[in-house]
């Protein structure tokens, strides 16, 4: 879930009823033109740097700022750094400030900021400490520049620093009076205005934004976790915006004129993961096993009604880093014979779903008629996400089924999931040839060279079956006509900075 994404794993929360229909929630300043968003689940909290959850960083996607940040086309450009510049032996990494950015509060934004947040991160082992893995140092030579030096050339690291708003520059007054989670305090092109627990989150436009002012006078998200719902308000102009759009739906909007559709490929991954820790799951035929017994082309079909493109690796087709690969056939009889061969009769498989991710609990239903014919009953136990990651984390499960999102450097979909000692390798793998590769990636400056290395990397993870890959699905987003300046991303981030809507105001 860019963990998240990073990584990105993330958060859904139900709806209230309440939020299901009703009028649209005002600013309270007396202003027009605010913007209201409907996303699936209401954000765990607002720290950037302790959520892992997706709809928390639709949010904080326009509230915060990173040192750089990804383009449309996810090339890191300038952002609280407008340049840089790297020593000729990749060690030292130095950062000028853009002038004149200042806080929501007023307060100016200086280089002792920067590395506050930073040595926030690494200090307290917040989820995205992976991310200064090669980081020795950062310094603040004057109030306006900063310098990290690293120990091993790190060609990702602009992607490490700005790839998602998890690394985001943080107010240390903001943190230090413990208000961030509830009432954050950014330099981004909105500041928070309110939240209505169960209901909604307001953002009011900076109007002293470094980047501008945005067009519109702010963005109200609320919470509607049931898609039907969410695209019958964008029909009935309640809202303005959706990312929940029912996929069953998708090929009878493309004819819908009342509204805009957006189905743009994305470079999210959905994963099977079996608990290596356990028997008979430690052993990597039985896992080859599972892998060709598993019908992706269905499990595709059912969970995103083939607006998803069906992949055995993460990283997409159209992606510099896409490796072909095509090993596992749907093959009953190639799996029998591997659980021969590995002398294994597994009769039970425990799977992990929540019911706050639909899709899990679909795939869950496909893959019990799938293994079946193996001789394997599978326990499809639903759970809500706060004890799915639980169970996750303490290693209680057979298999369970995820996403990820946000990613963009390879290092990104494979090293914190897939290396010993990653931070989200819940699964327990474990192969010194992996490690080795993911390794020489993170220092390698040759893009040649470093494709090939991921290249190798991907396939032995396939191969030993760290993940049974399933598919990469569409970013899929709508909103009304009269939206303009919105544009939909591969990494799913959600910016509202340069949106319009037509005339100023909303009904």
């Amino acid at each position: 879930m860019k963990t998240l994404a990073t990584v990105l794993v993330f958060v859904l929360a139900a709806c209230s009823a309440a939020c299901s229909t009703g009028s649209r929630v005002d600013l309270g300043d007396g202003s027009s033109g605010n913007l209201i968003a409907a996303i699936a689940g209401e954000p765990d909290q607002l720290d950037p740097h302790r959520t892992s959850a997706y709809f928390s960083f639709e949010v904080l996607e326009n509230v915060f700022d990173t040192l750089v940040e990804p383009d449309e086309n996810l090339q890191m450009r300038p952002a609280l750094a407008q340049s840089w510049e790297v020593s000729d032996d990749q060690l030292s990494w130095t950062f000028h400030l853009r002038p004149g950015v200042r806080w929501h509060d007023g307060t100016p934004l200086v280089a002792d900021d920067v590395v506050y947040s930073y040595r926030r991160i690494i200090d307290e082992q917040l989820t995205n400490v992976d991310k200064f893995s090669a980081v020795s140092t950062v310094t603040a030579p004057d109030p306006a520049t900063v310098r990290i030096t690293v120990r091993q050339p790190t060609p990702n690291l602009l992607t490490n620093l700005g790839g998602f708003k998890g690394m985001a520059i943080v107010q240390r007054a903001n943190v230090e009076s413990g208000q961030i989670a509830t009432h954050p305090v950014g330099t981004g092109p909105f500041s928070f205005a309110g939240r209505r627990s169960g209901d909604s989150i307001t953002l009011k436009s900076n109007p002293g934004y470094w980047g501008g002012a945005p067009p519109i006078s702010g963005v109200t998200f609320r919470f509607i976790s049931e898609p039907t719902t969410a695209l019958s308000a964008l029909q009935a102009g309640e809202i303005d915006w959706t990312d929940s759009v029912p996929p069953q739906r998708v090929a009878q909007l493309r004819d819908d004129d009342s509204l805009r559709l957006a189905v743009t490929p994305g470079n999210d991954y959905w994963y099977l993961a079996l608990n290596e820790a356990r028997p008979p799951w430690d052993d990597p035929t039985v896992r080859q096993a599972i892998a060709y017994g598993i019908d992706r082309d269905a499990i595709a079909a059912a969970t995103s009604y083939r607006t998803a493109a069906v992949n055995q690796l993460a990283i997409p087709q159209g992606s510099p880093w896409f490796t072909d690969y095509h090993r596992y056939r749907y093959d009953i009889q190639e799996a029998k014979a591997l659980l021969d061969q590995a002398a294994a009769a597994p009769q039970n498989l425990d799977m992990l779903v929540t019911s706050e991710y639909p899709e899990t609990v679909t795939a869950a239903q496909i893959i019990a008629d799938n293994l079946a014919p193996l001789g394997i009953t599978v326990n499809i136990r639903t759970v809500d996400f706060a004890t799915w990651l639980d169970e996750q984390n303490t290693g209680h499960f057979d298999m369970l089924m995820m996403g990820w999102l946000g990613n963009i450097d390879p290092d990104d979909f494979y090293y914190a999931q897939h290396h010993t000692n990653g931070t989200s390798n819940a699964q327990k793998f474990s192969d010194p040839q992996v490690d080795r590769l993911l390794d020489a990636g993170r220092t390698e400056t040759d893009v040649g060279k470093r494709k090939d290395l991921y290249a190798k990397a991907a396939t032995r993870i396939a191969d030993e079956v760290s993940y049974i890959y399933l598919y990469n699905p569409s970013v899929i987003q709508a909103w009304a006509n009269n939206l303009t300046g919105y544009q939909v991303r591969r990494d799913g981030a959600v910016r509202f900075r340069s949106a319009d809507l037509d005339g100023g105001e909303n009904p």
